[in-house]
């Protein structure tokens, strides 16, 4: 049986990265837009309304999940690079999603904002030197030090991770 809470698994970032893993990544987070749109383009309101396990967010808090979260990862993004491995802040995400834009707004919204961020993120991710991929932030949770490379791992992860969650939901009803 599918692990439903990480159908694809835990991000695992190799000990080397890559340009071709950089490459992927990018592409990952380039398609994911268009990618979910497609998926969830003849979501029933019931089917927005199903979560894709038990104790686990209805498809319309994944998709508004999945704005609010690149939205962060975009600005820590911008953070380290400008700034000298800066501490970025968290967000409680498990409150985030129980907000009542959360719960209750049509997706068109945070579908039309996905699909704008991840352009704009792509072009700048494209830019990047591979001076730049070493920068790095620290996440407070942990006190952990993330490179900017690793983050593009970890956020084409995350979308996949999502999408994931969304094929669940459509694959069952």
């Amino acid at each position: 049986m599918k692990n439903l809470q990480y159908p694809i698994g835990k991000f695992d970032c190799p000990e080397e990265i890559t340009a071709n893993h950089i490459k992927i990544w990018i592409s990952d987070i380039e398609n994911l837009p268009q990618k979910i749109s497609e998926l969830v383009r003849n979501f029933s309101n019931e089917q927005l309304e199903t979560s894709y396990r038990d104790g686990g967010w209805t498809a319309r808090q994944v998709i508004h999940h999945i704005h609010d979260s690149h939205h962060h990862g975009y600005i820590r993004f911008k953070w380290a690079m400008t700034e000298d491995t800066p501490k970025i802040k968290a967000y409680n995400e498990q409150l985030w999603a129980e907000l009542f834009d959360t719960k209750l707004a049509p997706i068109g919204l945070s579908l039309d904002m996905i699909k704008a961020l991840h352009a704009k993120w792509v072009y700048f991710l494209k830019g990047l030197s591979q001076q730049d991929l070493d920068r790095a932030f620290i996440h407070p949770e942990g006190n952990i030090t993330i490179s900017l490379a690793e983050d593009i791992g970890i956020y084409a992860w995350h979308g996949n991770h999502h999408l994931e969650h969304l094929k669940i939901i459509a694959q069952n009803s």
